[in-house]
This record gives C-alpha cells, structure tokens and sequence, in this order.
C-alpha cells in the first residue's frame, strides 16, 4: 500500500469555535466507562472478551486525563484503584506478568502514570517489579530484549516500551536507584539508535532480523513511532541532554510527514482494524504527547487539535463510539474508541 504523502498544518490551525476538547474527552470517557469497562475484572471489554494490553494502555490515558483535569481526578483514582485491586491476575496471569515483554511494558506504562496521578508508592513499585521482569528478556545476539520469554524474536515494540519504562523510572525513583534505570535506558536507545531499525525516512520498522542483526524491513505500524518519543522525552529529563529532543523531533516529524493524509493520522492499513491495530494510533498520540508537554511545539498543537476535529466530527458512529480511522470508516471497538480519547486528550492539553 503506498501512503498519501502531506504538508504538515500551519503552526496556527484554527480549530472550529465550537470545540471543547476537554468537553468531549469528559464524554467520550464516559461512553467508555459505560459500554466497555468491566467492573468485575477491572479491564475494559472487547467484542470476545476482556482486552489485555490494551487496558494498560487505557489506563495510562485515564491517569493522565485526571492529572490534566482536576475535576476529573477523583473519578480517575477510583476507576485505578479498582483496575489495580481486580487486573492483576486475569487471563491466567500473575501480578500483570506474563510471557510477552511488550505486555508488561504497556501495563508498567499505566502503573507509572497511575503513580503520577495519585502519589501511591504501590503502583510505582509495581511498575519497578514489571520492569525487572523485563530486563530479563535483556539477552538477543543482537542487543536489546526479545518479544517473549520464548525468545521469538525482537520486536520494535517490546524495545521502545523498555526504553520508556526505564526512563520513565529514572525520573521518578531516589537517588539511589535513578543511576540502574538511567543506564539501562541509554543502554536500550543506543541498541535502537545503532540497529537501523530506524529506516531512511526517520521511521521505525517492526523489528530487527535475529539472523542479520539489521532492520527486518516488516511493516510501519503508528504505536512503534510513538512509543520511543515517549522514552526520548523522559530520557533527556533523566540525562538533562536535549540531544535526546533533537532525535525525538526527527523521529516526531517523519511520521507526520510520511504517516498522515490531509494531516490525519494514518494506520497504513485498511479498516477494518482488529482489536490491537486500532490501539495503535493512540499509544502514537501519547507518545508525541509527552514529547510536546515536555517540549511544545506550535505544529504539534495543531496537529492535535486538527485530528481530534476529525475524530469528532466524522468518525463517531451512531452511538457515539469513535471508529478506527480517525475521518471515519464505519468500523468500530473498544480500541478504537480509546484511541480517539488519546487524541481528544492531547488536543485539551495543546
């Protein structure tokens, strides 16, 4: 599939008057919470059963929709607690560890901003324990960690989630332990950075070959451009080295070159998107997110702001529930739905 290539907005898109994106993040949450949050389980619900990584990643963006709005804080802290108190050991895992690092990667990623919203040590010392298991998966003949446990590859994905992880810690633990996450993060960006996974147009391709230790050449997905400006973001926090940013916006700026039609953001496959493709152009919206809230940048704004437009006003379905494709595809699911609050999310925060 060839993408459509697109001029990034103006610095200063103008968005409709009528927009209120804090607004609309309050009501697309809501619908979230009422069509697809498990009580019982404290996972949201997909169409066969309860969504797994994907609710670490929710988790994530309702923690930081409660930091952002202080009227929405106590009600983020409840729907946390109890996602903590009933999660951990569903699916027929333990403790949110299974055999995927990716998985505890996303899982570690909600508990840190779980940490951010409430001050409880527990859901960061939570995150510290997913990490170590992680560092477990440290042993490729390439550099970096493999996908599993069973050593089935290295995947892009699992990489950027540990570089985000560690670096996310080193900014959050004392002294005493700020040294182990900030070595082991510069330890994974420097295996990325030198793997050329990062391809000729600034962006990331699946994984890397086992057998050749270079870039695989398998498929651009959004969550793997997004994931590492997270993990830059906070590593240039942790080393007080804006050289980090400067890698960031390259990478930040070839997606919206290469991955955008009329400034929309694109999954460069067709919809319908299954219950992990529609996740992804969120866990991107997040990642440029704290990139921007730690550096912000006009186009990124309007980038924002023009997307959660689109979202609005073309791609909600009858009953509300934002579809896979950001100007509107007819296909909808809990995924999809969550992406479109990452977007609306970051547009209130721009």
């Amino acid at each position: 599939m060839k993408f459509q290539f697109s001029l990034l907005l103006p610095l200063f898109y103008i968005s409709p008057a009528s927009a209120d994106y804090t607004e609309n993040t309050h009501t697309a949450i809501q619908l979230l919470q009422d069509k697809f949050y498990n009580v019982d389980t404290g996972l949201w619900k997909g169409a066969t059963g309860d969504l797994w990584w994907q609710s670490g990643h929710i988790l994530e963006t309702i923690a930081r929709f409660g930091i952002a709005d202080e009227s929405y804080k106590q009600t983020a802290t409840d729907i946390v607690a109890n996602t903590y108190a009933k999660s951990g050991d569903q699916i027929g895992y333990t403790n949110w560890h299974n055999d995927y690092y990716d998985d505890m990667g996303w899982w570690a990623q909600g508990w840190i901003a779980a940490y951010d919203l409430t001050g409880d040590a527990k859901y960061l010392d939570t995150a510290k324990d997913l990490f170590e298991d992680m560092t477990g998966g440290y042993h490729t003949p390439c550099g970096g960690i493999f996908w599993s446990k069973a050593a089935t590859g290295i995947a892009s994905i699992s990489n950027e989630l540990f570089l985000s992880v560690a670096a996310h810690l080193a900014n959050r633990v004392g002294d005493g332990e700020k040294e182990n996450y900030k070595n082991w993060a510069q330890q994974e960006w420097d295996f990325i950075f030198n793997s050329g996974v990062i391809n000729s147009d600034n962006l990331i391709n699946d994984g890397v070959d086992m057998g050749t230790c270079k870039n695989n050449g398998k498929p651009i997905y959004t969550y793997n451009q997004g994931v590492v400006l997270a993990g830059l973001s906070e590593l240039a926090k942790a080393f007080s080295d804006g050289g980090f940013i400067n890698h960031a916006y390259t990478l930040a700026r070839g997606s919206l070159a290469k991955l955008t039609t009329n400034s929309i953001l694109t999954e460069p496959f067709p919809s319908p998107l299954d219950e992990q493709g529609s996740m992804f152009k969120g866990a991107f919206i997040a990642g440029l997110l704290t990139l921007h809230a730690n550096e912000p940048q006009p186009e990124f704004a309007a980038f924002f702001k023009a997307n959660a437009d689109s979202v609005w006003d073309k791609a909600r379905n009858g009953d509300g529930v934002i579809e896979d494709l950001f100007d509107g595809s007819g296909n909808a699911n809990a995924a999809s739905h969550a992406s479109g609050i990452d977007v609306l999310l970051a547009a209130s925060r721009s």
